[in-house]
């Protein structure tokens, strides 16, 4: 038998290591794949043809089947692929930042996502049950996410303390009119602003330290 560093015939990897690399290829397709298609989707709407999708991929569009075989598949996964994005930015943004200003970038980058998720809006208002579960998958991401972001923004005396993470995703939503390519008006971002200034009526003034005792 061969020594265990050279068990393996000429050109070939070890049966692990091939796998491990087959796997992080694939990886790669899929995360090619759903930024390809969420691009497509915004421009295109979510009935563009296949072909489309993995040619901006830059894959062929066996592999887009073989991931993704119903449209459908790709849609959900598309849109939470979306919503995890979002939500894992809230994360990064406080750990980056003080609370306040964390708290106003994810705002910012949530109107992002409300922007891109307008290309899937035929689709997910579709009544289609495959897309059923998606408010309560987007729900159960963003809004702890927000709650988050919020309680250490009270915490500081950035915000006031009554804030509700859910109404508070639906008021922005709300004010994110479209503009003519689909994307976010600019005066909608303003609107937006506002209303953060208006989350920070009513904070709590920060008690001046005690000067220190002799």
């Amino acid at each position: 038998m061969r020594d265990e560093a050279e068990g393996h015939e000429e050109g070939l990897e070890p049966r692990g290591r091939t796998d491990r690399r087959l796997r992080a290829d694939a990886r790669r397709n899929i995360e090619t794949l759903l930024e390809a298609a969420m691009r497509v989707f915004a421009t295109s709407g979510v009935e563009a043809p296949a072909r489309e999708i993995a040619g901006r991929a830059g894959v062929g569009v066996g592999t887009l089947y073989r991931h993704f075989p119903q449209r459908a598949d790709l849609i959900v996964a598309v849109f939470r692929n979306e919503v995890d994005a979002c939500a894992d930015a809230a994360r990064a943004l406080a750990a980056e930042y003080e609370p306040g200003e964390a708290l106003d970038r994810w705002l910012q980058r949530y109107i992002d996502f409300i922007a891109a998720k307008r290309g899937l809006s035929a689709a997910l208002h579709s009544g289609n049950p495959a897309f059923a579960s998606l408010p309560i998958y987007f729900q159960e991401k963003l809004r702890p996410a927000l709650q988050g972001l919020l309680e250490a923004a009270a915490k500081a005396h950035k915000v006031r303390a009554d804030i509700d993470a859910a109404e508070l995703l639906l008021a922005v939503a709300r004010l994110c009119a479209p503009n003519g390519q689909g994307g976010v008006n600019e005066q909608s971002r303003r609107m937006v602003g506002l209303l953060v200034d208006g989350l920070r009526y009513g904070a709590p003034t920060a008690l001046p330290r005690a000067p220190p005792t002799a």
